[in-house]
C-alpha cells in the first residue's frame, strides 16, 4: 500500500471521529438523571401532609340543646356558648385525625350541667384532585367527619348518677385556607351524649346542634 493511500485512510479516519463523537453526545445527555425536587410539587395525594403534618387551633361553638321528656316531665333546651381547643395530624391531604377538647355548658329549664368533653374525630377533606394537585392549594375545602369521646360531668342543681358519659358526634363544614399555614374553619356538629343519668328526668340523653367557627395553624 503506497504512502498516498495510507494518507487518504488516515485523513478519512480523522474526519469521521468528530462526527462519531457528536452522535454519542445526545445519548450521554439522556443518561443524566436530574435530582429529585426537595419541595413537593403537589402531584400526589400527600404533598401537603409531608410538609405540614400537624396542626393546632381553637374555636367558638354555639350550642342549641334539644328538648327532652319522660312520662312525667318535659324540659326545654336552651342555647349556650363555649370554646374548644384542637390538635390534629394529617395522614394524607384528604384524611386527618383530630382531637378536640370542649368546655360544655348544657342548660334546660329544669336542669343544667357542665362537662369537660374530649373527642377524637376522623375527617375527610374534599380536595378536587385535578384542581388541587397541580398547584397544591385549594382555598375552599369542604369536609365531613365522625367522632367519639367522653364527657366528665358535674351539676349544681341535680344529682348525677353518671359522672362520665360517652359522646358521639357527626360534623361537616368548610375550611378557608390562606396559603399552607393558616386556615379559618366554619362548621356544624351534632353531639349526642349517652346520659348523664340524673334525679330530675328519666332516660335522659343530652343532644345539641352546634355551630362552630375557629382557626387552625399548620406546622
Amino acid at each position: 500500500m503506497g504512502d498516498k493511500m495510507k494518507a487518504k485512510i488516515l485523513l478519512t479516519a480523522l474526519c469521521l471521529m468528530p462526527m462519531m463523537a457528536n452522535a454519542a453526545i445526545p445519548y450521554r445527555v439522556e443518561q443524566v438523571r436530574l435530582p429529585a425536587p426537595e419541595t413537593p410539587t403537589g402531584e400526589d395525594s400527600s404533598a401537603l401532609a409531608r410538609v405540614h403534618r400537624f396542626y393546632v387551633g381553637g374555636g367558638y361553638n354555639y350550642s342549641m340543646w334539644q328538648n327532652a321528656a319522660d312520662d312525667v316531665l318535659t324540659i326545654n333546651g336552651k342555647n349556650t356558648s363555649g370554646f374548644e381547643a384542637v390538635a390534629g395530624i394529617r395522614i394524607t391531604d384528604t384524611f386527618r385525625i383530630e382531637a378536640n377538647y370542649a368546655r360544655t355548658d348544657a342548660k334546660w329549664n329544669e336542669l343544667s350541667f357542665t362537662g369537660d368533653t374530649a373527642f377524637v374525630n376522623a375527617i375527610v377533606d374534599a380536595r378536587i384532585g385535578n384542581l388541587y394537585r397541580p398547584f397544591r392549594e385549594q382555598m375552599l375545602v369542604p369536609y365531613v367527619g365522625v367522632g367519639a369521646g367522653l364527657s366528665w360531668n358535674s351539676s349544681d342543681d341535680a344529682n348525677l348518677d353518671d359522672k362520665i358519659s360517652p359522646v358521639a358526634a357527626a360534623l361537616a363544614g368548610i375550611a378557608v385556607e390562606f396559603g399552607e399555614y393558616f386556615t379559618i374553619d366554619f362548621g356544624y356538629r351534632y353531639v349526642y351524649m349517652f346520659g348523664p343519668k340524673n334525679d330530675i328526668i328519666d332516660g335522659f340523653n343530652a343532644s345539641a346542634h352546634q355551630f362552630r367557627a375557629g382557626v387552625r395553624v399548620n406546622f
